[in-house]
């Protein structure tokens, strides 16, 4: 029996080369995720440990102590370093200040990869140098207007020793002079990021303030353990500063960076697992149709002596063997797939790397895990046509007829299939009344069984939507007919072959729903009450200087053009026993820029002592319009206010919101989350050109106008969709290759029939014809049903989002849907093209005799 299998496989590897493909694809896709995942968090897990060679304990700053100025925390000053210093457990200690640094490159464009662009002080130890950062070039930073810069930075910019560079920590420009390059092993720096690097001095007057370190860390001397010395620092404290050991720390980076990964991890593998469940259809069609095809040959073989077992052991054994060629070649190329990719990232953003240096990572489990599934998966699907095929009667050997399904297992078939579509149907809905953070779980387990309801149903909706398009089959004379009778005949396989494009094309359509109704909801929220010109921010979106709001200002003396503006302070503040933020704005000014939609009240209070809250805050705390309210400021000040509005919260304006006249006062420095702008004609190139020169082209500052913000929100969510359908695009092309096969074995099923069609007078233009017809209406069956899946998976997604954001309503994307229907059509002109050349050049002669 085995000698016959590996016939079989030999005599018939044409027409499981498809299916062959088709597995490659799904374990290309798994192996690759697998293989950059793993080497993504090797290098990111070694960088870390990298980063904490030199720390044994830190201390940073803790929680505000009990009683103090909402949002104050413990100081860690040059007195404290000091004292750990002299601790005789401490052999190194360095104060480390840290910070948003933006650099322009030569060509003004910001360099790095954006929240990576940071800036730090070099502190020289008792030897003069920072064990941290190895000066390669030049010499560090000794008083302002000095930087360092990274060597991965200093050579993708270009910039050279001696070069002046412009840069940016809250917005104004500052034009500093280069005076050392340094190599460093830090993570984010490996990463495609920036760093900076000031003299101390320089970079707690930018970053924190005068004598102050945002972290001190300190080394152990020989034969000291970190927790000794942990425990020694710890008694030279001030109130409320924690301490970590080094090794902790490492700990708890690999953990967030294993977290990261686990999440990319488990995204591609839900796309690699579509893949392989549309190509067990793929799978399971082929078997199906070569057992039925090899009808006479397995029965002649039960007649000579081999029994059911014998006959379905061959069928899986014929299985094992496809899907351990087809898993080692696709485990293959996934690893070519993997290293690959790692090399396309390193082209991405500033033309930096983004993944740290290491060797690609090939686990052992990645290996087994790619061919086991590459196996198990091949045979799992072919195990109901195995089982059939040992059902087959030897006098089966006797008769070319095929025993079609009996009316009893169509009818359990339907029964099962309705009952799993319905019960998920109501699981979809159930889920969509929850919260987002259960409901998506229960909508997803819905959507998988409502999904597997209707693969058990596709054999009877086929027939209806058959019958839908048959007066445009009639159309197309003979072959349209003949192609109507092929798709009827065999009910399952069209069934079976249009439910692996049914898949991906439901995917594509909710996700397209979803992604549509999302960006209408955020564009709201960004922009709907925006009545400003122009938002004015940081592009990590940190706070801007107050010099921006002075310099904004400036600019009506030079351009006549500004007409109003007013920052959007946010400050943590205690309000009526309760931490919050606080947001600033110019009463005076801010009905001109902005239109809150108001529940109750106005702006009209907001300028003598009144305040304006979110109805969301106002619900929580039982407030509303008339409630005065005990204010606690930052500086410990107290005072109080009067809501005079209740507003529905958005991106700009949310919390509680006063004037600046009343904030301002009580800070110490004053900054902006963002600062909003009015001109006289409206937003114009002019316009936005002067407020950016007015800024110094600041590479940190972002000046959107209305339309940008709407495009940015719009850009960033295509890419997030491209990048989906990208990943769906396997699915789509196993389910392309299924279509394929199918045909491929339906003409060599056909071929006596063919062969007497063309005896008769059909011609090949028309059996080319009948064939495209036949894989045109598979595939617009299976793109309809996966349009109709996704369009309800959609407004449940859609439902769910909208219980924790009234924004979210349901937007109809009939573009992209009708793209989707086109695309099934090209799917189907495309997939029909071998079978069909291959149908219209058989020799009658022989068709005809091979019935």
């Amino acid at each position: 029996m085995f000698r016959t299998t590996l016939r079989n496989v030999t005599a018939h590897k044409g027409r499981l080369l498809m299916t062959m493909l088709a597995v490659l694809l799904g374990v290309a896709f798994l192996s690759a995720t697998l293989v950059f995942t793993d080497t993504f968090a090797e290098a990111y897990r070694k960088s870390s440990e990298q980063s904490f060679a030199y720390v044994d304990v830190a201390i940073r700053p803790g929680r505000a102590p009990e009683g103090g100025p909402p949002g104050a925390r413990p100081a860690l000053t040059q007195d404290l370093l000091h004292d750990v210093a002299r601790l005789p457990e401490a052999r190194t200690v360095i104060g480390s200040v840290t910070g948003f640094t933006a650099i322009a490159g030569k060509d003004g464009a910001l360099a790095g990869q954006g929240w990576s662009t940071r800036g730090a002080n070099y502190y020289p130890g008792p030897g003069g140098a920072d064990p941290r950062y190895a000066v390669a070039r030049g010499r560090a930073p000794q008083n302002a207007g000095e930087i360092m810069l990274d060597a991965r930075s200093a050579e993708r910019t270009g910039y050279q020793v001696g070069d002046t560079v412009r840069l940016s920590v809250d917005g104004p420009v500052l034009k500093e002079k280069l005076v050392g390059v340094f190599t460093t092993d830090d993570g984010e720096v490996a990463a495609g990021g920036t760093l900076t690097l000031f003299d101390t001095a320089t970079a707690q007057r930018l970053f924190a303030e005068p004598g102050i370190f945002s972290e001190i860390t300190a080394k152990a001397s020989p034969g000291a353990s970190q927790v000794a010395l942990r425990a020694a620092v710890e008694k030279v404290l001030p109130e409320g500063a924690v301490t970590f050991t080094g090794d902790s720390l490492a700990r708890d980076q690999a953990v967030r960076v294993e977290g990261t990964i686990n999440d990319l991890r488990s995204t591609l593998l839900v796309f690699a697992g579509i893949a392989l469940f549309v190509g067990v259809f793929l799978i399971a069609n082929t078997f199906t149709m070569l057992t039925a095809q090899r009808t006479r040959e397995l029965a002649l073989l039960r007649a000579i002596g081999a029994s059911r077992r014998q006959i379905t052991r061959s069928v899986l054994v014929e299985a094992l063997l496809i899907g351990a060629v087809a898993g080692c070649a696709g485990m293959v190329a996934g690893i070519g797939v993997a290293a690959c990719l790692r090399g396309l990232i390193g082209s991405f953003g500033s033309g930096g790397q983004v993944l740290p240096d290491g060797p690609l990572v090939v686990s052992p489990a990645a290996v087994v895990v790619s061919l086991a599934v590459g196996v198990l998966v091949t045979m799992a699907a072919a195990w109901p046509p195995a089982r059939r095929a040992g059902r087959i009667p030897p006098v089966a050997a006797m008769s070319a007829v095929h025993a079609p399904a009996t009316s009893r297992s169509l009818v359990v078939r339907n029964t099962v299939g309705a009952i799993l579509a319905a019960a998920g149907a109501a699981t979809v809905l159930a889920g969509t009344g929850m919260d987002f953070d259960e409901g998506q779980y229960v909508i997803g387990l819905g959507a998988s069984t409502l999904l597997t309801g209707v693969f058990v149903l596709t054999p009877l909706l086929s027939r209806p939507f058959i019958a839908a398009v048959t007066p445009l089959l009639r159309r197309m004379g003979a072959p349209g007919k003949l192609a109507r009778e092929n798709a009827l005949r065999n009910p399952r396989r069209t069934a079976a072959t249009a439910s692996a494009l049914t898949i991906g094309l439901a995917v594509i359509t909710g996700l397209t729903v979803i992604a549509t109704s999302s960006r209408e909801a955020t564009d709201a929220r960004a922009t709907a009450t925006l009545s400003a010109d122009y938002v004015v921010r940081m592009g990590n979106y940190d706070d801007l200087s107050v010099q921006v709001e002075d310099a904004i200002k400036a600019t009506d003396r030079v351009t006549g053009g500004v007409t109003a503006v007013s920052p959007l302070r946010e400050v943590p503040a205690r309000v009526a026993g309760s931490n919050m933020f606080l947001t600033g704005v110019d009463a005076g000014v801010i009905g001109d820029l902005l239109r809150p939609e108001f529940t109750r009240g106005s702006l009209s209070g907001l300028g003598t002592g009144g305040a304006l809250v979110d109805a969301g805050t106002a619900a929580e705390h039982g407030w509303t319009t008339g409630t005065a309210l005990p204010v606690t400021f930052p500086d410990g000040g107290h005072g109080r206010v009067t809501i005079s509005g209740v507003y529905q919260d958005t991106d700009l304006l949310h919390g509680l919101v006063i004037d600046t006249h009343l904030l301002d006062p009580h800070l110490r420095t004053r900054t902006a989350g963002s600062v909003l702008v009015k001109t006289a004609h409206g937003p114009s190139r002019a316009a936005k050109d002067a407020i950016i020169d007015a800024l110094g082209d600041s590479p940190a500052i972002l000046v959107q106008s209305k339309q940008d913000v709407s495009t940015s929100i719009a850009h960033s969510i295509t890419v997030m969709l491209n990048l989906l359908y990208g990943l769906l695009a396997m699915a789509v092309i196993v389910a392309v290759l299924g279509v394929v096969n199918t045909l491929v074995m339906s003409v060599v099923e056909r071929s006596a029939e063919i062969g007497m069609l063309r005896a008769i007078g059909l011609d090949r233009g028309g059996v080319r014809r009948m064939v495209r017809l036949e894989s045109l209406v598979i595939s617009l069956f299976g793109a309809t049903l996966g349009a109709g899946l996704g369009v309800f998976f959609g407004w449940a997604g859609v439902r769910l989002l909208a219980a924790d954001t009234p924004a979210y309503r349901l937007i109809l994307p009939w573009g992209q849907i009708a793209l989707v229907l086109a695309l099934a059509t090209v799917i189907g002109v495309v997939a029909a093209v071998w079978p069909a050349r291959n149908a219209a050049r058989l020799d009658m002669l022989t068709a005809i005799q091979s019935g």
